[in-house]
Protein backbone atom coordinates (compact mmCIF):
# COMPACT_ATOMS: atom_id res chain seq x y z
CA UNK A 1 0.00 0.00 0.00
CA UNK A 2 1.57 3.12 -1.40
CA UNK A 3 -0.80 5.66 0.34
CA UNK A 4 -4.28 5.34 2.17
CA UNK A 5 -6.42 6.22 -0.34
CA UNK A 6 -6.31 6.37 -4.29
CA UNK A 7 -4.13 8.70 -6.10
CA UNK A 8 -4.75 7.74 -9.70
CA UNK A 9 -7.77 6.53 -11.10
CA UNK A 10 -6.13 7.12 -15.01
CA UNK A 11 -2.86 6.35 -14.31
CA UNK A 12 -2.35 2.89 -13.99
CA UNK A 13 0.05 1.78 -11.60
CA UNK A 14 1.07 -1.57 -9.82
CA UNK A 15 2.64 -2.33 -6.76
CA UNK A 16 5.70 -3.80 -6.57
CA UNK A 17 5.26 -5.66 -3.08
CA UNK A 18 5.97 -8.83 -2.10
CA UNK A 19 9.03 -11.36 -2.45
CA UNK A 20 12.15 -10.45 -4.22
CA UNK A 21 15.18 -12.51 -4.96
CA UNK A 22 18.20 -10.97 -2.67
CA UNK A 23 21.90 -11.61 -3.31
CA UNK A 24 24.33 -10.26 -0.66
CA UNK A 25 27.97 -8.67 -0.77
CA UNK A 26 30.16 -7.75 2.24
CA UNK A 27 31.15 -4.08 3.03
CA UNK A 28 34.26 -4.58 0.26
CA UNK A 29 31.80 -5.68 -2.35
CA UNK A 30 32.54 -9.36 -2.30
CA UNK A 31 30.10 -11.73 -3.18
CA UNK A 32 28.31 -13.87 -0.42
CA UNK A 33 27.31 -17.10 -1.21
CA UNK A 34 23.50 -18.04 -1.30
CA UNK A 35 20.29 -16.67 -2.75
CA UNK A 36 17.33 -15.37 -0.54
CA UNK A 37 13.74 -14.35 -0.91
CA UNK A 38 12.73 -11.57 1.35
CA UNK A 39 10.07 -9.15 1.43
CA UNK A 40 9.66 -5.65 -0.06
CA UNK A 41 9.09 -3.65 2.56
CA UNK A 42 11.42 -5.20 4.25
CA UNK A 43 14.86 -5.17 6.18
CA UNK A 44 17.55 -7.88 5.70
CA UNK A 45 18.34 -7.31 9.27
CA UNK A 46 15.29 -9.51 10.24
CA UNK A 47 16.58 -12.71 8.17
CA UNK A 48 18.04 -14.51 10.71
CA UNK A 49 21.61 -15.15 8.96
CA UNK A 50 21.72 -11.07 8.97
CA UNK A 51 20.61 -9.40 12.41
CA UNK A 52 23.59 -7.10 12.49
CA UNK A 53 24.68 -7.16 8.74
CA UNK A 54 26.60 -4.00 7.25
CA UNK A 55 27.14 -4.10 3.69
CA UNK A 56 25.17 -4.41 0.30
CA UNK A 57 22.09 -6.54 -0.99
CA UNK A 58 21.31 -6.75 -4.39
CA UNK A 59 17.13 -6.99 -4.81
CA UNK A 60 15.76 -8.23 -8.20
CA UNK A 61 12.05 -8.92 -9.44
CA UNK A 62 10.45 -9.34 -12.48
CA UNK A 63 7.88 -6.94 -13.86
CA UNK A 64 5.76 -7.85 -16.94
CA UNK A 65 4.95 -4.21 -19.30
CA UNK A 66 1.41 -4.74 -20.75
CA UNK A 67 1.94 -1.75 -23.59
CA UNK A 68 4.77 0.10 -25.09
CA UNK A 69 4.94 3.45 -23.39
CA UNK A 70 6.67 5.65 -20.37
CA UNK A 71 7.45 3.96 -16.80
CA UNK A 72 7.95 5.87 -14.01
CA UNK A 73 9.49 4.00 -11.03
CA UNK A 74 8.40 5.07 -7.20
CA UNK A 75 10.66 4.05 -4.65
CA UNK A 76 9.72 5.19 -0.76
CA UNK A 77 12.44 4.28 0.89
CA UNK A 78 15.62 2.26 0.54
CA UNK A 79 17.54 2.39 3.13
CA UNK A 80 20.19 3.94 2.97
CA UNK A 81 21.49 3.95 -0.72
CA UNK A 82 19.77 2.79 -3.77
CA UNK A 83 20.93 1.90 -7.18
CA UNK A 84 18.21 1.09 -9.52
CA UNK A 85 19.07 -1.21 -12.68
CA UNK A 86 16.62 -1.54 -15.14
CA UNK A 87 17.77 -4.71 -17.62
CA UNK A 88 21.46 -4.23 -16.54
CA UNK A 89 21.38 -0.91 -17.25
CA UNK A 90 21.97 1.76 -14.16
CA UNK A 91 19.41 4.35 -13.91
CA UNK A 92 18.50 5.65 -10.58
CA UNK A 93 21.33 6.72 -7.52
CA UNK A 94 19.93 7.51 -4.41
CA UNK A 95 20.87 8.93 -0.29
CA UNK A 96 19.09 8.42 2.04
CA UNK A 97 16.75 5.96 4.22
CA UNK A 98 13.91 8.55 4.81
CA UNK A 99 12.91 10.37 1.71
CA UNK A 100 11.59 8.67 -1.46
CA UNK A 101 12.78 8.61 -5.17
CA UNK A 102 11.30 7.90 -8.47
CA UNK A 103 13.17 7.64 -12.58
CA UNK A 104 11.04 7.91 -15.52
CA UNK A 105 11.83 5.22 -18.20
CA UNK A 106 10.30 6.79 -21.80
CA UNK A 107 9.56 4.68 -24.30
CA UNK A 108 9.72 0.65 -23.04
CA UNK A 109 8.73 -1.90 -25.33
CA UNK A 110 6.28 -4.46 -24.30
CA UNK A 111 7.28 -7.47 -22.42
CA UNK A 112 9.14 -9.09 -19.43
CA UNK A 113 12.04 -6.40 -17.67
CA UNK A 114 14.22 -6.64 -14.90
CA UNK A 115 14.33 -4.33 -11.76
CA UNK A 116 17.70 -4.47 -9.58
CA UNK A 117 18.54 -2.46 -6.54
CA UNK A 118 21.69 -2.46 -4.70
CA UNK A 119 21.17 -1.42 -1.65
CA UNK A 120 24.05 -0.21 1.00
CA UNK A 121 23.87 0.41 4.52
CA UNK A 122 27.75 0.71 4.90
CA UNK A 123 29.13 3.44 7.46
CA UNK A 124 31.82 5.73 6.38
CA UNK A 125 32.46 9.02 4.97
CA UNK A 126 30.17 8.43 1.98
CA UNK A 127 27.74 8.46 4.43
CA UNK A 128 27.06 12.08 6.38
CA UNK A 129 23.38 11.51 7.73
CA UNK A 130 24.05 7.35 8.53
CA UNK A 131 26.27 6.82 11.28
CA UNK A 132 26.15 4.40 14.38
CA UNK A 133 23.72 6.78 16.54
CA UNK A 134 21.01 6.51 19.11
CA UNK A 135 18.81 4.92 17.12
CA UNK A 136 19.25 2.29 14.10
CA UNK A 137 20.36 2.24 10.13
CA UNK A 138 18.36 -0.90 8.47
CA UNK A 139 19.09 -2.13 5.71
CA UNK A 140 17.20 -3.03 2.69
CA UNK A 141 14.41 -1.62 0.36
CA UNK A 142 12.17 -0.88 3.61
CA UNK A 143 9.35 1.16 2.30
CA UNK A 144 6.51 0.53 -0.46
CA UNK A 145 7.60 0.63 -4.17
CA UNK A 146 5.40 0.88 -7.43
CA UNK A 147 5.91 0.98 -11.02
CA UNK A 148 3.15 3.41 -12.97
CA UNK A 149 2.40 3.68 -16.82
CA UNK A 150 2.67 7.63 -17.74
CA UNK A 151 2.09 9.66 -20.75
CA UNK A 152 4.23 11.95 -22.04
CA UNK A 153 3.24 14.93 -20.33
CA UNK A 154 2.42 13.77 -16.67
CA UNK A 155 1.82 15.12 -13.57
CA UNK A 156 4.70 15.40 -11.70
CA UNK A 157 3.58 17.43 -8.50
CA UNK A 158 0.69 19.36 -7.04
CA UNK A 159 1.39 21.68 -3.60
CA UNK A 160 -1.64 22.86 -1.91
CA UNK A 161 -1.50 25.98 0.32
CA UNK A 162 -4.28 27.40 2.36
CA UNK A 163 -4.57 30.74 2.72
CA UNK A 164 -7.73 32.79 5.45
CA UNK A 165 -8.08 36.19 4.35
CA UNK A 166 -11.08 38.38 5.75
CA UNK A 167 -13.42 34.95 6.62
CA UNK A 168 -12.72 33.53 3.65
CA UNK A 169 -10.55 30.30 2.42
CA UNK A 170 -9.11 29.91 -0.79
CA UNK A 171 -5.57 28.31 -1.41
CA UNK A 172 -2.47 28.55 -3.86
CA UNK A 173 -1.85 26.25 -5.97
CA UNK A 174 0.94 24.88 -7.98
CA UNK A 175 1.26 22.18 -10.85
CA UNK A 176 4.39 20.97 -12.11
CA UNK A 177 4.04 19.06 -15.23
CA UNK A 178 6.99 17.12 -16.99
CA UNK A 179 7.16 15.89 -20.60
CA UNK A 180 9.44 13.03 -20.98
CA UNK A 181 8.83 12.61 -24.92
CA UNK A 182 11.20 14.15 -27.43
CA UNK A 183 7.99 16.06 -29.06
CA UNK A 184 6.01 18.84 -27.88
CA UNK A 185 2.67 18.23 -26.54
CA UNK A 186 -0.58 20.62 -26.05
CA UNK A 187 -2.43 19.88 -23.12
CA UNK A 188 -5.00 21.16 -20.73
CA UNK A 189 -6.08 21.22 -17.25
CA UNK A 190 -8.95 20.97 -14.69
CA UNK A 191 -8.90 20.46 -11.10
CA UNK A 192 -11.75 19.63 -8.76
CA UNK A 193 -12.44 19.70 -4.60
CA UNK A 194 -14.96 17.45 -3.05
CA UNK A 195 -15.04 15.76 0.24
CA UNK A 196 -15.61 12.47 -1.38
CA UNK A 197 -12.89 10.78 -3.75
CA UNK A 198 -15.27 10.35 -6.67
CA UNK A 199 -13.83 12.16 -9.36
CA UNK A 200 -13.95 9.97 -12.82
CA UNK A 201 -12.40 9.85 -15.72
CA UNK A 202 -13.60 13.24 -17.96
CA UNK A 203 -16.33 14.70 -15.10
CA UNK A 204 -16.17 16.65 -11.66
CA UNK A 205 -18.01 13.56 -9.63
CA UNK A 206 -21.41 14.05 -7.64
CA UNK A 207 -19.88 16.22 -4.82
CA UNK A 208 -16.77 18.05 -6.71
CA UNK A 209 -16.28 21.22 -7.51
CA UNK A 210 -14.34 22.75 -10.13
CA UNK A 211 -11.91 25.13 -9.06
CA UNK A 212 -9.47 25.47 -12.31
CA UNK A 213 -9.87 25.30 -15.88
CA UNK A 214 -6.78 26.00 -17.88
CA UNK A 215 -6.56 27.32 -21.40
CA UNK A 216 -4.08 25.17 -23.99
CA UNK A 217 -0.81 24.84 -23.01
CA UNK A 218 2.10 23.92 -25.02
CA UNK A 219 4.96 21.50 -22.94
CA UNK A 220 8.55 21.30 -24.82
CA UNK A 221 10.21 18.32 -25.13
CA UNK A 222 12.10 17.42 -22.39
CA UNK A 223 10.86 20.50 -19.84
CA UNK A 224 9.20 20.76 -17.09
CA UNK A 225 6.54 23.44 -16.75
CA UNK A 226 5.31 24.82 -13.69
CA UNK A 227 1.69 26.46 -13.73
CA UNK A 228 0.30 28.31 -10.13
CA UNK A 229 -2.89 30.32 -9.61
CA UNK A 230 -4.56 31.14 -6.61
CA UNK A 231 -8.23 30.03 -6.37
CA UNK A 232 -11.52 31.64 -5.66
CA UNK A 233 -12.80 31.93 -2.62
CA UNK A 234 -14.52 28.72 -1.51
CA UNK A 235 -17.33 28.97 0.50
CA UNK A 236 -18.74 26.40 2.93
CA UNK A 237 -15.30 25.64 4.07
CA UNK A 238 -14.44 23.15 7.31
CA UNK A 239 -11.32 24.10 8.16
CA UNK A 240 -8.65 21.13 9.67
CA UNK A 241 -8.20 21.02 13.37
CA UNK A 242 -6.84 18.05 15.93
CA UNK A 243 -10.95 18.29 16.77
CA UNK A 244 -12.32 18.15 13.54
CA UNK A 245 -9.75 17.06 10.88
CA UNK A 246 -11.78 17.66 7.46
CA UNK A 247 -10.35 16.21 4.69
CA UNK A 248 -10.75 17.15 1.07
CA UNK A 249 -9.84 15.90 -2.07
CA UNK A 250 -7.50 17.78 -4.89
CA UNK A 251 -7.95 15.88 -7.90
CA UNK A 252 -5.88 17.09 -10.84
CA UNK A 253 -7.09 15.98 -14.53
CA UNK A 254 -4.58 16.74 -17.36
CA UNK A 255 -6.36 16.59 -21.31
CA UNK A 256 -4.76 15.71 -24.38
CA UNK A 257 -6.88 16.23 -27.41
CA UNK A 258 -9.77 16.33 -25.00
CA UNK A 259 -9.23 13.02 -23.62
CA UNK A 260 -7.84 12.65 -20.14
CA UNK A 261 -4.26 11.20 -20.22
CA UNK A 262 -3.18 11.52 -16.47
CA UNK A 263 -4.60 12.06 -12.94
CA UNK A 264 -2.99 13.18 -9.77
CA UNK A 265 -5.23 12.88 -6.51
CA UNK A 266 -4.10 14.41 -2.96
CA UNK A 267 -6.25 15.02 0.51
CA UNK A 268 -5.39 18.57 1.79
CA UNK A 269 -6.47 20.61 4.73
CA UNK A 270 -7.62 23.62 5.30
CA UNK A 271 -5.52 25.01 8.11
CA UNK A 272 -3.21 28.17 8.91
CA UNK A 273 -0.04 27.69 11.03
CA UNK A 274 1.28 30.91 12.67
CA UNK A 275 3.56 32.38 15.19
CA UNK A 276 2.45 35.49 17.34
CA UNK A 277 4.92 36.08 19.96
CA UNK A 278 5.03 33.22 22.18
CA UNK A 279 2.32 31.61 20.88
CA UNK A 280 1.66 29.12 18.00
CA UNK A 281 -2.02 29.78 16.48
CA UNK A 282 -3.33 27.00 14.88
CA UNK A 283 -6.42 28.56 12.74
CA UNK A 284 -5.71 31.57 14.82
CA UNK A 285 -5.89 30.08 18.07
CA UNK A 286 -3.39 29.20 20.56
CA UNK A 287 -1.87 25.77 20.52
CA UNK A 288 -0.93 23.57 23.02
CA UNK A 289 0.89 20.39 22.27
CA UNK A 290 1.20 17.25 23.80
CA UNK A 291 3.02 14.74 22.02
CA UNK A 292 5.72 11.60 21.77
CA UNK A 293 8.95 11.66 20.16
CA UNK A 294 8.67 8.20 17.92
CA UNK A 295 11.17 6.20 15.69
CA UNK A 296 9.52 3.89 13.32
CA UNK A 297 11.19 0.88 14.83
CA UNK A 298 9.16 -2.22 15.94
CA UNK A 299 10.86 -5.45 17.38
CA UNK A 300 10.26 -7.50 14.92
CA UNK A 301 10.24 -5.44 11.65
CA UNK A 302 12.77 -3.21 12.14
CA UNK A 303 12.28 0.19 10.54
CA UNK A 304 9.56 -1.81 7.61
CA UNK A 305 6.69 -1.13 10.03
CA UNK A 306 3.06 -2.43 8.18
CA UNK A 307 0.20 -0.20 8.28
CA UNK A 308 -1.38 -2.39 11.05
CA UNK A 309 1.30 -1.37 13.35
CA UNK A 310 1.12 1.89 12.69
CA UNK A 311 -2.09 2.10 13.58
CA UNK A 312 -1.60 0.85 17.00
CA UNK A 313 1.18 3.00 17.51
CA UNK A 314 -1.41 5.97 16.61
CA UNK A 315 -3.93 4.37 19.02
CA UNK A 316 -1.70 4.10 22.16
CA UNK A 317 -0.66 7.85 21.50
CA UNK A 318 -4.14 9.04 21.32
CA UNK A 319 -5.42 6.95 24.26
CA UNK A 320 -2.63 8.32 25.85
CA UNK A 321 -4.23 12.11 25.39
CA UNK A 322 -1.41 12.94 22.86
CA UNK A 323 -2.01 15.57 19.98
CA UNK A 324 1.52 15.74 18.59
CA UNK A 325 4.36 13.43 17.69
CA UNK A 326 7.51 14.46 16.40
CA UNK A 327 9.42 12.02 13.18
CA UNK A 328 12.44 12.00 15.38
CA UNK A 329 15.16 12.41 13.79
CA UNK A 330 13.87 11.94 9.69
CA UNK A 331 10.82 12.45 7.66
CA UNK A 332 8.55 9.34 8.24
CA UNK A 333 6.51 6.48 5.83
CA UNK A 334 4.12 9.09 4.11
CA UNK A 335 1.59 6.34 5.40
CA UNK A 336 1.80 7.47 8.74
CA UNK A 337 1.57 10.79 7.67
CA UNK A 338 -2.02 9.74 6.01
CA UNK A 339 -2.82 8.58 9.59
CA UNK A 340 -1.99 12.05 11.36
CA UNK A 341 -4.03 13.62 8.61
CA UNK A 342 -7.20 11.70 9.52
CA UNK A 343 -6.94 11.85 12.97
CA UNK A 344 -5.87 14.92 13.67
CA UNK A 345 -2.39 14.40 14.91
CA UNK A 346 -0.15 17.12 14.92
CA UNK A 347 3.48 16.88 13.14
CA UNK A 348 6.58 18.01 14.02
CA UNK A 349 8.48 16.69 10.75
CA UNK A 350 12.33 17.07 10.78
CA UNK A 351 15.29 16.16 8.41
CA UNK A 352 17.90 13.81 9.08
CA UNK A 353 21.04 14.68 11.52
CA UNK A 354 20.85 13.86 14.90
CA UNK A 355 23.63 14.64 17.28
CA UNK A 356 26.49 15.84 15.15
CA UNK A 357 29.52 17.84 16.48
CA UNK A 358 31.45 19.95 13.79
CA UNK A 359 33.63 17.30 13.06
CA UNK A 360 30.64 15.09 11.43
CA UNK A 361 29.15 18.37 10.32
CA UNK A 362 32.37 19.17 8.19
CA UNK A 363 32.22 16.14 6.37
CA UNK A 364 32.57 16.83 2.70
CA UNK A 365 28.79 15.27 1.80
CA UNK A 366 27.29 16.51 4.88
CA UNK A 367 25.67 19.87 3.68
CA UNK A 368 24.68 18.08 -0.04
CA UNK A 369 22.72 15.22 1.46
CA UNK A 370 21.40 17.65 4.17
CA UNK A 371 20.05 19.79 1.57
CA UNK A 372 18.81 16.98 -0.63
CA UNK A 373 17.11 15.52 2.10
CA UNK A 374 15.08 18.74 3.40
CA UNK A 375 14.37 19.20 -0.17
CA UNK A 376 12.78 15.70 -0.60
CA UNK A 377 10.86 15.67 2.80
CA UNK A 378 9.18 19.11 2.22
CA UNK A 379 8.28 18.66 -1.66
CA UNK A 380 6.74 15.14 -1.02
CA UNK A 381 5.15 16.11 2.02
CA UNK A 382 3.90 19.66 1.64
CA UNK A 383 0.27 18.90 1.21
CA UNK A 384 0.00 16.98 4.75
CA UNK A 385 -2.29 19.44 7.10
CA UNK A 386 -1.28 17.69 10.18
CA UNK A 387 2.51 19.01 9.52
CA UNK A 388 2.61 21.88 11.33
CA UNK A 389 6.41 22.67 11.82
CA UNK A 390 9.63 21.92 9.90
CA UNK A 391 12.60 20.57 12.18
CA UNK A 392 16.19 20.93 11.40
CA UNK A 393 19.78 19.60 12.73
CA UNK A 394 18.67 18.32 15.91
CA UNK A 395 21.50 18.39 18.86
CA UNK A 396 24.23 19.55 16.22
CA UNK A 397 26.96 21.73 16.51
CA UNK A 398 24.85 25.24 17.04
CA UNK A 399 27.31 26.27 19.57
CA UNK A 400 29.67 27.27 16.90
CA UNK A 401 30.38 29.84 14.23
CA UNK A 402 30.53 27.34 11.76
CA UNK A 403 27.42 25.44 12.89
CA UNK A 404 25.86 28.53 12.95
CA UNK A 405 26.57 29.55 9.13
CA UNK A 406 25.18 25.50 8.70
CA UNK A 407 21.98 26.08 10.89
CA UNK A 408 21.25 29.38 8.67
CA UNK A 409 22.04 27.88 5.63
CA UNK A 410 19.51 25.13 6.09
CA UNK A 411 16.76 27.49 7.25
CA UNK A 412 17.03 29.55 4.49
CA UNK A 413 16.50 26.48 2.34
CA UNK A 414 13.10 25.43 4.15
CA UNK A 415 11.92 28.83 4.14
CA UNK A 416 12.30 29.36 0.17
CA UNK A 417 10.84 25.74 -0.11
CA UNK A 418 7.77 26.75 2.49
CA UNK A 419 6.70 30.01 4.06
CA UNK A 420 3.49 28.30 5.39
CA UNK A 421 4.57 26.80 7.93
CA UNK A 422 7.17 28.02 11.28
CA UNK A 423 10.77 26.63 11.74
CA UNK A 424 12.69 24.99 14.70
CA UNK A 425 15.14 22.83 15.84
CA UNK A 426 15.91 21.26 18.80
CA UNK A 427 18.77 21.90 21.18
CA UNK A 428 20.95 20.54 23.80
CA UNK A 429 23.57 23.40 23.51
CA UNK A 430 22.02 24.92 26.87
CA UNK A 431 23.68 28.27 27.88
CA UNK A 432 26.22 28.03 25.04
CA UNK A 433 23.37 27.96 21.52
CA UNK A 434 24.66 30.79 19.05
CA UNK A 435 21.44 29.96 16.91
CA UNK A 436 18.21 30.66 18.91
CA UNK A 437 17.36 34.00 16.85
CA UNK A 438 17.38 31.81 13.67
CA UNK A 439 14.47 29.59 14.01
CA UNK A 440 10.40 30.84 14.36
CA UNK A 441 10.08 28.74 17.53
CA UNK A 442 13.01 27.80 20.42
CA UNK A 443 13.34 24.08 21.11
CA UNK A 444 15.45 22.31 23.97
CA UNK A 445 16.16 18.98 25.05
CA UNK A 446 16.21 18.66 28.68
CA UNK A 447 16.54 15.73 30.78
CA UNK A 448 16.23 16.88 34.91
CA UNK A 449 16.38 14.01 36.99
CA UNK A 450 18.06 11.89 34.57
CA UNK A 451 21.21 13.31 33.34
CA UNK A 452 21.27 15.72 35.88
CA UNK A 453 19.56 15.84 39.28
CA UNK A 454 18.26 18.78 39.47
CA UNK A 455 14.89 20.19 40.11
CA UNK A 456 13.22 20.47 37.02
CA UNK A 457 11.58 24.24 38.14
CA UNK A 458 14.82 25.43 38.84
CA UNK A 459 16.20 24.54 35.59
CA UNK A 460 13.48 25.30 33.49
CA UNK A 461 13.62 29.04 34.73
CA UNK A 462 17.74 28.95 34.22
CA UNK A 463 16.94 27.42 30.81
CA UNK A 464 13.90 30.17 29.78
CA UNK A 465 16.16 33.76 31.20
CA UNK A 466 19.13 32.47 29.35
CA UNK A 467 16.66 31.71 25.83
CA UNK A 468 15.26 35.17 25.79
CA UNK A 469 18.90 36.49 26.55
CA UNK A 470 20.25 34.61 23.73
CA UNK A 471 17.97 35.66 20.46
CA UNK A 472 14.94 33.61 21.56
CA UNK A 473 12.83 36.63 23.04
CA UNK A 474 9.45 36.98 22.66
CA UNK A 475 9.44 33.42 20.77
CA UNK A 476 7.40 30.45 21.04
CA UNK A 477 9.38 27.97 23.14
CA UNK A 478 8.85 24.28 23.08
CA UNK A 479 10.19 21.39 24.78
CA UNK A 480 11.19 18.83 22.45
CA UNK A 481 12.65 15.90 24.59
CA UNK A 482 11.90 14.85 28.25
CA UNK A 483 11.90 11.83 29.82
CA UNK A 484 14.07 8.82 31.42
CA UNK A 485 14.86 5.39 30.48
CA UNK A 486 13.20 2.40 32.67
CA UNK A 487 13.87 -1.26 31.22
CA UNK A 488 10.01 -3.10 30.81
CA UNK A 489 9.45 -5.45 33.68
CA UNK A 490 11.67 -3.81 36.11
CA UNK A 491 10.45 -2.93 39.52
CA UNK A 492 12.57 -1.61 42.07
CA UNK A 493 10.82 0.00 45.59
CA UNK A 494 13.44 2.45 45.94
CA UNK A 495 13.03 3.69 42.89
CA UNK A 496 16.54 3.13 41.76
CA UNK A 497 17.12 4.39 38.21
CA UNK A 498 16.54 1.92 35.08
CA UNK A 499 13.37 0.76 37.58
CA UNK A 500 9.66 1.54 35.64
CA UNK A 501 8.78 3.57 39.37
CA UNK A 502 11.86 6.20 39.02
CA UNK A 503 11.19 6.65 34.97
CA UNK A 504 7.60 7.69 36.45
CA UNK A 505 8.76 10.02 38.93
CA UNK A 506 10.79 11.69 36.73
CA UNK A 507 7.83 11.84 34.00
CA UNK A 508 5.65 12.77 36.62
CA UNK A 509 7.87 15.86 37.71
CA UNK A 510 9.09 17.40 34.98
CA UNK A 511 5.31 17.25 33.08
CA UNK A 512 4.22 19.46 36.01
CA UNK A 513 6.69 21.54 35.61
CA UNK A 514 6.42 22.12 31.98
CA UNK A 515 2.60 21.76 31.23
CA UNK A 516 1.78 24.49 34.05
CA UNK A 517 4.63 26.87 32.83
CA UNK A 518 2.60 29.70 31.01
CA UNK A 519 5.58 30.15 28.48
CA UNK A 520 5.81 26.65 27.06
CA UNK A 521 3.76 25.73 24.09
CA UNK A 522 4.03 22.77 24.45
CA UNK A 523 6.44 19.47 24.76
CA UNK A 524 7.21 15.99 23.99
CA UNK A 525 8.12 13.22 25.98
CA UNK A 526 11.21 11.15 24.86
CA UNK A 527 9.97 8.84 23.57
CA UNK A 528 6.75 6.99 22.63
CA UNK A 529 8.77 3.46 21.98
CA UNK A 530 12.25 1.64 22.71
CA UNK A 531 14.50 1.41 19.78
CA UNK A 532 17.12 -0.37 18.94
CA UNK A 533 20.53 1.81 18.69
CA UNK A 534 23.86 0.40 16.88
CA UNK A 535 25.95 -0.79 18.80
CA UNK A 536 29.12 1.28 17.78
CA UNK A 537 29.66 4.06 20.28
CA UNK A 538 26.35 3.17 21.97
CA UNK A 539 26.81 0.11 24.52
CA UNK A 540 28.28 1.64 27.34
CA UNK A 541 24.95 4.17 28.19
CA UNK A 542 22.19 2.08 26.33
CA UNK A 543 21.63 -1.15 28.04
CA UNK A 544 20.12 -4.08 25.88
CA UNK A 545 21.68 -1.67 22.87
CA UNK A 546 18.34 -0.13 23.39
CA UNK A 547 17.35 3.32 23.94
CA UNK A 548 15.04 2.34 26.89
CA UNK A 549 13.63 5.64 27.35
CA UNK A 550 10.04 4.65 25.41
CA UNK A 551 7.07 4.35 27.88
CA UNK A 552 6.32 1.27 25.91
CA UNK A 553 8.61 -1.18 24.83
CA UNK A 554 9.82 -2.09 21.18
CA UNK A 555 7.11 -4.64 21.41
CA UNK A 556 4.54 -2.07 22.55
CA UNK A 557 3.77 -3.36 26.29
CA UNK A 558 3.19 -0.21 28.43
CA UNK A 559 4.90 0.34 30.62
CA UNK A 560 4.16 2.37 34.04
CA UNK A 561 5.03 5.54 32.52
CA UNK A 562 2.78 5.25 29.77
CA UNK A 563 0.11 5.53 32.39
CA UNK A 564 1.77 8.38 34.14
CA UNK A 565 1.87 10.44 31.07
CA UNK A 566 -1.57 9.74 30.38
CA UNK A 567 -2.57 11.16 33.72
CA UNK A 568 -0.06 14.08 33.20
CA UNK A 569 -1.68 14.93 29.52
CA UNK A 570 -5.30 15.07 30.58
CA UNK A 571 -4.41 16.58 34.06
CA UNK A 572 -2.62 19.64 33.25
CA UNK A 573 -4.13 20.86 29.50
CA UNK A 574 -7.92 20.72 29.14
CA UNK A 575 -7.44 21.35 25.53
CA UNK A 576 -10.35 23.04 23.48
CA UNK A 577 -10.85 20.43 20.35
CA UNK A 578 -12.56 22.27 18.33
Amino acid sequence: MIRLFDTHYVREVQELDGMWSVTMENAEGQALPGEYNMPVPGCFEQHPQFLDFRGHAIYRRKVMVKNDGNVRLEFKGVSHTGDVFWDGEKIAHHYNAFTPFSVVLPKVKTGMHEICVRVDNTFGEHSALHVPNDYYTYGGITRPVAMETVSDVYLKQVHFTPKYVEGQWHAEVEILLENCSDKSVICEMEQYLSEENDVAEGTGGQTAECIQKTEKMQIGAGSEYRFTYTTVQLPDITPWSHGNPQLYYMTTLLKTNGKVTDDLIDRVGFRTVTVEGKHILLNGRPLYVKGFNRHEDYATVGCAIPLQLMVQDMDLMEAAGANAVRTCHYPNDERFLDLCDERGMLVWEENHARGFGLERMQNPHFEQQCEDCTREMIVTHYNHPSIFIWGILNECASETKEGREMYRRQYEQVRSLDQSRPTTSATCRHFTDICLDLPDVVSFNMYSGWYQDVDSGERNEEELEWIRKAGGENKPVIVSEVGAAALYGYRDRSHCKWSEERQCDILRENLKTYMSHPDISGLFVWQFADCRVTEEEWFPTRARCHNNKGVVDEYRRPKEGYDTVTEMFRKYWAEDEN
